[in-house]
């Protein structure tokens, strides 16, 4: 598997784009400099989550950029996606890797320098690391991690991160600053009249 990028992570979520076509958003943001897609669906069946990734995934080849499903590791399967992306109450990362194979790309949500290193233990390729701050999209969290957490927990690991939640302009450089990767983003991106230049621009304060 060629490194990934992991600086610009995108992470869909068809609601904060209303009536906005998610193909269209996911190819204008990969314009705009997106290294890593995340294909989110929560609330639709599988049937209906299979038709949705399997038009994403168009965009994502045709720009080479990696696909990861969230949480569904039959979909990742279903259609070779790059990888899968799962939380700490998903299926497990042994169930993932032992579907997925070895080559595939297999992310972890943590939220502890605990879970960092077990899931690195069980041979996570990368961590997504949250929530930092409070977000819109995460109604059932406590406390938000912070950037002095983040940093112990990316002190802590040696495989890549990326941290996720309430990440915006005016604080992704403390964020990059601790030694992650990359940040993963909803509304940055989705949520702007103009998704090329808000990736443009994000990927500008990251690089």
């Amino acid at each position: 598997m060629n490194k990934i990028d992991y600086s610009l992570y995108l992470v869909t979520d068809r609601d904060i784009l209303g009536e906005r076509d998610l193909c269209k958003a996911v190819e204008d943001s990969i314009k705009g400099g997106t290294t890593i897609v995340q294909l989110r669906e929560k609330f639709i069946d599988d049937e209906k989550f299979l038709q949705i990734a399997k038009e994403v995934q168009k965009i994502t080849k045709k720009y080479n950029v990696p696909l990861i499903i969230n949480d569904n590791i039959k979909i990742a399967k279903e259609i070779d996606a790059e990888g899968v992306h799962i939380g700490q109450s998903d299926d497990s990362l042994e169930k993932a890797r032992e579907i997925l194979g070895k080559n595939k790309i297999i992310g972890v949500s943590v939220g502890s320098i605990e879970e960092a290193l077990k899931a690195q233990a069980g041979g996570a390729d990368y961590l997504g690391i949250g929530t930092i701050f409070y977000t819109g999209s995460k109604k059932d969290i406590n406390e938000p991690l912070g950037i002095e957490n983040l940093k112990n927990i990316v002190d802590a690991i040696k495989i890549p991160s990326v941290a996720i939640g309430g990440i915006h302009l005016d604080n992704v450089k403390d964020v990059m600053n601790t030694g992650v990767d990359g940040v993963a983003v909803i509304s940055e991106i989705l949520g702007k009249e103009d998704i090329k230049n808000a990736s443009k621009t994000l990927l500008s304060f990251i690089k």
